[in-house]
């Protein structure tokens, strides 16, 4: 019996450029070869050898690959976009790695840095040899950061940092942290080394969602950096929501493969899953679940690739990331669960990715504005009114 992937139905990839497909081809290997094997066992332990990884993904330039100079492969959007899908095909905590390292830490330094700053972390962080946290979410101020309670004050030419940031992916094991604080200038960012006096991180376990991805809480208690350390390009709270708007972008695409994963493992299941003398795969109301499943998955790929063309042209707005990830996270979490369903007991366990992908998606779908605010963002742009308050 012979099964043919929904990306075929709509020949959905033929316009992307031999480059393009390389870096996608390039991602797929690695994680064919190095994630597949270990992710089941990684998820269980809640263990992950991030820094190890790291310098992996660093050596086949997938850190900070969108960005120029300083060590970064300079891809275009739609390349990093695909790479994306291709982590997290292999679970969402090792995209999680990459977009916090390329989309956030980098990004904030590459964007809104000093020639100081770049020169001394920008390579490091690209070839992994450094991991970089970016330190905005508080337990009490996570859809509305301006409210933030973290504070920096002026004494002489350093800054006095004091607070809380929580949720932080890597913040444990980071050697670099973008903080944000409130000012009486108002918000600034600064670049942290994570080994001064004051600063400390705390791992949170007992997590049932992305096991497979470090998630700290920092503390800042009297910690004195120089003002060379701040961020001089940083002047707004709109600079840490540029970088979440990054970083967002990527989550477009990595959903798209967290879904593909779900099918194609459900499809290989009922092709080979024997019930009533055939497999299952013959039966009207799988094809039924297979095709709806299909569809969202063409749709949420051909949104993705169409947003990637608009970020290259670098016309991309807010509003446009936002429905992109409205509407691909929640497509990629009905498919993991209709996914589910194909495998019966079968997709609870390690042993296939469906429920691992099911679980990461419940986080993918608060983390980097949650699924409501985004539904504001859109509803925002539709009316002209902001319900957000």
């Amino acid at each position: 019996m012979s099964t043919m992937h929904p990306f075929d139905l709509l020949d959905i990839q033929r316009d992307l450029t031999q480059e393009q497909r390389e870096i996608q081809s390039v991602t797929r290997a690695y994680v064919n070869d190095r994630v597949r094997p270990e992710i089941a066992q990684w998820f269980e332990t809640s263990e992950i050898p991030v820094r190890e990884l790291a310098q992996e993904l660093g050596e086949i330039g997938l850190l900070g690959m969108h960005l120029e100079g300083y060590g970064c492969a300079g891809t275009d959007a739609t390349s990093y976009g695909l790479a994306c899908m291709e982590l997290e095909a292999g679970d969402s905590g090792i995209r999680s790695l990459v977009s916090v390292q390329g989309s956030l830490a980098m990004f904030a330094i590459h964007a809104y840095g000093s020639e100081e700053q770049k020169q001394e972390w920008l390579p490091q962080l690209a070839a992994g040899k450094a991991i970089g946290c970016f330190g905005l979410t508080e337990a009490d101020h996570g859809s509305n950061p301006s409210g933030m309670l973290t504070h920096a004050k002026r004494d002489g030419d350093d800054w006095i940092l004091d607070g809380n940031k929580m949720w932080i992916t890597n913040g444990s094991v980071a050697d670099v942290a973008i903080v944000w604080a409130n000012t009486d200038e108002g918000i600034r960012g600064f670049v942290v080394d994570t080994k001064l006096p004051g600063f400390s991180a705390n791992i949170i376990k007992h997590k049932l969602s992305l096991r497979a991805s470090i998630t700290s809480e920092l503390v800042f208690t009297g910690l004195r950096v120089p003002d060379s350390s701040r961020l001089p390009k940083a002047t707004s709270l709109r600079a840490p929501l540029m970088c979440l708007a990054e970083a967002r972008y990527g989550i477009i695409f990595g959903a798209v493969g967290a879904a593909r994963d779900c099918f194609e493992s459900a499809l290989a299941y009922a092709s080979t899953r024997e019930q009533f003398d055939g497999p299952i795969a013959r039966h009207q109301i799988t094809q039924y679940k297979l095709a709806s499943m299909a569809t969202r998955l063409d749709t949420a790929m051909l949104l993705a690739l169409h947003l990637g063309k608009i970020k290259d042209a670098h016309q991309i707005k807010p509003e446009q990331i936002s429905m992109g990830k409205f509407n691909n996270v929640n497509g990629a979490i009905e498919i993991a669960r209709e996914a589910r369903t194909i495998l019966g007991a079968a997709g609870i366990t390690t042993e296939y990715p469906i429920f691992r992908h099911m679980n990461n998606l419940e986080s993918v779908l608060t983390y980097e504005g949650t699924h409501e605010i985004h539904s504001l963002v859109i509803g925002q742009a539709l009316t002209g009114i902001a319900a957000f308050r």
